[in-house]
Formats: structure tokens, C-alpha cells, sequence
């Protein structure tokens, strides 16, 4: 009681009421969690840097109150707010471009800088990326080429040498080449028919080491 006997004035209280917020480019959405607010009784004010929310609460006598002070400025007279009945959602349109990373206090955050439109207009339209259709006649041809190209070395290009000589001889060559081969057991290839024809021809292997002739 007061000192006149008169009861004191009800003053606007703010029970336990959770909020939260969310941002896309252009708003940051603040949502009040209360049920069934009584939409008559629900009053939004919107400063530069403000927001201020009042609401009577339902199956009580007491009023919710939310007072903020906004990161960065807004536009009073692009901002809404809806009531449903599990929350009251306040849209507040950014004043600029910016990520908020905190909804009150002194935000410091800097605007993302876009792309200039003249760079974008000097880069023309964007073209589709090209299909290459492979041209797999001209790769057969090429890979003939370099297989034709190709110059074998050691073992490789002796037997090649031996093929050629082989296939291109005579057949006195060709007979000479089979007997010495066979007869010194691969140690001596001659093409000399004259000569291999007389006798037998010596196993002679390479230097340093033995040829030992295995049983059947």
C-alpha cells in the first residue's frame, strides 16, 4: 500500500519469455516466443537502432516488455511484425547491406563488397563450355605414327635388326643364320653360309662365363 491508501500503479514487467533472431540479406527476424498474445495488445515501435515490444500476456495481469538496442541501423517504415498463435515474429528491414554477427550492441561489421557491374558487363555473356568431340581416326593415325617413329634400343633393336636381315636374306642367309644359332645354342648367329656349312658350330659364350649343356 502507499502512503495515500491508493494501491500501487501495475508497472510492465518482463517474465521469462525466450526470444531469438535470424538474418537473411535483407531482414533480421526476431522472434518472441510468447503464446497466444492477445494481438490487440501488442505494440511494436521501431527506431533507427531500436526495437521496442509490449504485450499483454494471456491469463495474466502482467505485460512483457522488450527493449532493444539494435547492432546497425534499420528502416522504421519497411519493418512488420506478425502474431500467431505461438509467437510474435518482427521483421526489421536492413538499412544496409550487412551480416550482423550480433543483434544489439556496437556491431563492427563491414559490408561485403560486390562485384562491380561494369567488370561483370566488360566480361560479356558467359558462354556454355565447349563439347570436343575426340577424333578417334586422327588418334589411331597418330598413335601408328609414333609406333612407326619409335626407335628400339638394346635387346630390342638388335632383334630388330635381326628380323630384318632375317627376312630380307637370301635363303643361304636365312640356313646359315638357323644353324649357327641352333648348333652353338644361341651363343653365335652368322650369315655366313660358306662358312657355317663346313662343320659344326662352337658354343661360344660371353666372356666370363660357362655353358653347361643340360640332360633331357
Amino acid at each position: 500500500m502507499s502512503a495515500s491508501g491508493d494501491p500501487p500503479a501495475s508497472q510492465p514487467v518482463n517474465p521469462k519469455i525466450k526470444h531469438d533472431w535470424y538474418q537473411t540479406d535483407a531482414l533480421v527476424v526476431v522472434t518472441i516466443l510468447l503464446k497466444n498474445a492477445p494481438s490487440d495488445k501488442v505494440k511494436v515501435q521501431y527506431g533507427e537502432r531500436s526495437l521496442s515490444v509490449s504485450s499483454g500476456i494471456p491469463n495474466s495481469d502482467a505485460e512483457y516488455s522488450l527493449e532493444l538496442e539494435l547492432a546497425h541501423e534499420i528502416i522504421p517504415s519497411m519493418c512488420t511484425h506478425v502474431v500467431s498463435p505461438s509467437k510474435i515474429e518482427v521483421k526489421l528491414r536492413k538499412k544496409e547491406g550487412l551480416r550482423w554477427t550480433v543483434l544489439e550492441g556496437e556491431g563492427r561489421e563491414e559490408k561485403v563488397k560486390a562485384i562491380p557491374q561494369a567488370v561483370i558487363d566488360a566480361s560479356g555473356p558467359q558462354q556454355p563450355p565447349k563439347l570436343f568431340k575426340k577424333d578417334w581416326d586422327k588418334i589411331e593415325k597418330d598413335i601408328k605414327k609414333m609406333e612407326e617413329e619409335e626407335k628400339p634400343e638394346g635387346n630390342a633393336a638388335l632383334n630388330a635388326l635381326f628380323q630384318k636381315i632375317y627376312g630380307e636374306g637370301s635363303d643361304e642367309v636365312r640356313r646359315a643364320m638357323n644353324k649357327s644359332f641352333l648348333e652353338s645354342g644361341g651363343t653365335v648367329l652368322s650369315t655366313n653360309w660358306d662358312q657355317v656349312a663346313k662343320d659344326t658350330v662352337e658354343v661360344k659364350p660371353p666372356d666370363g662365363l660357362e655353358f653347361k649343356k643340360w640332360d633331357s
